[in-house]
């Protein structure tokens, strides 16, 4: 679920680092919103990431 549908962004892995140099897994989720957008004519709703909405990729459904 957590992917862009326009982009394919989706949950990036790494390592987090405490004062004391433990590492402990962790995840960096993309932020995604649920919108009504306009594909082939036709509303959908999709999962988009606020950087498609932002830089105008997709046209939203009134």
């Amino acid at each position: 679920m957590a992917k862009c549908e326009i982009c394919g962004k989706g949950v990036t892995f790494g390592k987090q680092y405490s004062h004391s140099h433990i590492r402990t897994s962790r995840q960096w989720k993309p932020n995604l919103q649920r919108v009504k957008i306009i594909v082939d004519g036709t509303p959908k709703r999709a999962y988009v990431c606020t950087r498609c909405l932002r830089s105008g990729k997709v046209q939203r459904a009134v």
